[in-house]
């Protein structure tokens, strides 16, 4: 029952549906059952008539034409094992977590196939600030499932489409997509790049840096997005450029916040006021890398993120390296690369 599911949930009452929304402690679903709103994550947010918070997990599940999955992604495998004895074979499972799993390199779609077999899988993903979402201000949303052959014949009854239309009200807006790879690898790729944002914001730097890593950054989403099989167009989309553009933008973002803090001079420890918050761009920056290595996949932002974070690499000359990297032509087809001056030694 976190501010993201909270808000997903306060969506999908808004637009006519029986929500059932899990979470693992009891007193905070008696809590919003009795007050109707969410003091721990959304406080202050009114939820709307249609939620039945409950901690059961059998009871929320009972019944269900379609489960959001909001878990963090580091918890997920682990809670794909508790959901299976209570799953209605075929129930459509959206995956409304970003990330991609360390080690086997899984995108969380495919280790939510493995996990549970037999499901459509898919993603809800874009530029979403949970409290603004629930407070019903216009938001736009990608939802994104593989089309099967039976899909393209009936597109409208695919389960990219039934979300999207149980999912749509006044102020939620879905576009459908049938590229989940790439809407995948934009949402687990943003959380790195915005780190990489609040690092420089909080080193001093302004507008200039901030766009440069943006639009750098959404090309390293294409070159992995089209590695693993995706769409570099989907990239530039609401999962890709729209929710790198909202994560780089406020510190609302817990990414970005961290990043701040790191460029501040803060040690890891002591970010959060020392509190055990959990980043996901943190734990991307670990499993996007290891990733892209395996494939041979060239991501110096992340690569920057994941020395800072994981190899204990200087923040100030991280960066400068970064600027100083060979010169690059943009677009690549024209396949030049130069030193660059600043990575001379002086004579």
């Amino acid at each position: 029952m976190g501010s993201w599911g909270t808000a997903l949930a306060s969506v999908a009452a808004a637009s006519g549906r029986e929500v059932r929304l899990w979470g693992r402690r009891e007193a905070l679903a008696e809590t919003m059952r009795r007050t109707g709103q969410n003091p721990d994550y959304l406080p202050d947010t009114p939820l709307p008539d249609g939620i039945e918070p409950t901690s059961e997990l059998a009871y929320a599940l009972d019944g269900a034409e379609a489960v959001l999955i909001v878990t963090p992604s580091s918890s997920l495998r682990e809670m794909c094992g508790h959901m299976r004895p209570h799953l209605a074979a075929g129930t459509p499972l959206a995956l409304c977590c970003k990330g991609i799993e360390r080690h086997t390199g899984y995108l969380l779609s495919h280790l939510v196939e493995e996990e549970l077999p037999g499901h459509p899988v898919g993603a809800l993903s874009g530029p979403t600030f949970a409290r603004e979402t629930a407070l019903g201000h216009p938001t736009a949303a990608t939802i994104a499932f593989e089309f099967r052959y039976t899909d393209r014949l009936e597109p409208d009854r695919s389960p990219a489409a039934r979300l999207s239309v149980s999912m749509s009200s006044a102020s939620f807006r879905p576009y459908m997509s049938d590229d989940l790879v790439g809407v995948e690898v934009g949402g687990a790729v943003k959380n790195v790049i915005a780190i990489a944002c609040g690092m420089m914001t909080g080193a001093g730097f302004a507008e200039n840096t901030r766009a440069a890593l943006i639009t750098r950054g959404i090309d390293e989403m294409k070159v992995l997005a089209e590695a693993l099989g995706g769409k570099r167009e989907t990239v530039t989309g609401l999962s890709g450029a729209g929710d790198l553009t909202l994560t780089c933008s406020s510190t609302t973002s817990r990414n970005m916040s961290l990043g701040v803090q790191l460029g501040e001079g803060k040690t890891r420890a002591e970010c959060f006021d020392g509190k055990d918050v959990v980043v996901e761009g943190e734990i991307s920056a670990a499993s996007v890398v290891e990733l892209a290595r395996r494939i041979g996949v060239s991501m110096p932002i992340c690569e920057a993120v994941h020395a800072i974070l994981y190899d204990g690499a200087n923040l100030d000359q991280t960066f400068v390296d970064l600027w100083a990297r060979p010169i690059e032509s943009e677009p690549r087809a024209l396949e030049l690369e130069l030193v660059h001056p600043a990575a001379m030694p002086e004579a």
